[in-house]
């Protein structure tokens, strides 16, 4: 049974975060069925951090659906907080689709009201003297119960922390829609070890 990941993408994305693409390239070796696309306010060129341009496969309004949705973070998410259009999409997408977010996508999940009475956590570490998002989730928005952890399932969200942990994120999701053999074989060619890192999970139940 095919797996389809949409990842959401928007001006000021870092591109790190694309990281979520590669892993899913991988794993696409391993079962070629799982499909990937991207999503963004508009198709077409969208800009990213420090000037990285990539292609967004859908607009808000063409988006034919996907299993996952994945957000990416990045310093645009201060606006796309801002943007009642983004906000709404992730609120329709939550309602069918499992929606995820690395580094600070999920601020933007806070503010379209996913995380409300669940765990979650985003980026800790930043450059001086910005402000740890951590700590503004956990100020901004005191109905989440901000937990500092690489990866936070909690239902049908999952939130993962700094850049790097968008790897561990993107394979969870993996192996929880493809399968332990598919996540396995990709953590396996990618030179990846899982199992260090997940024993950090937070894991709320539905």
């Amino acid at each position: 049974m095919s797996s389809t990941f949409a990842i959401y993408i928007y001006p000021g994305t870092e591109p790190i975060d694309l990281a979520t693409f590669g892993v899913l390239s991988m794993a696409r070796r391993i079962d070629p069925d799982i499909n990937v696309h991207t999503v963004s306010e508009q198709s077409g060129p969208v800009e990213l951090a420090s000037g990285l341009v990539v292609m967004a496969d859908y607009s808000l309004e063409s988006w034919p659906g996907a299993d996952v949705l994945i957000v990416t973070g990045g310093p645009g998410w201060k606006q796309q907080c801002e943007r009642t259009p983004v906000l709404e999409f992730m609120r329709t997408a939550a309602s069918h689709s499992t929606v995820a977010s690395v580094c600070t996508g999920a601020m933007i999940l806070a503010e379209s009201g996913l995380l409300a009475g669940t765990k979650a956590t985003t980026k800790r570490h930043v450059v001086a003297p910005e402000e740890s998002p951590l700590a503004i989730l956990a100020s901004r928005y005191p109905d989440i119960d901000v937990v500092e952890a690489p990866v936070v399932t909690a239902g049908k969200t999952v939130t993962s922390g700094g850049v790097s942990y968008c790897i561990d994120a993107t394979l969870h999701l993996v192996r929880r829609f493809c399968g332990d053999r598919v996540a396995d074989e990709t953590a396996r060619i990618i030179e990846f070890d899982p199992e260090l890192r997940a024993r950090h999970f937070v894991v709320q139940s539905a």
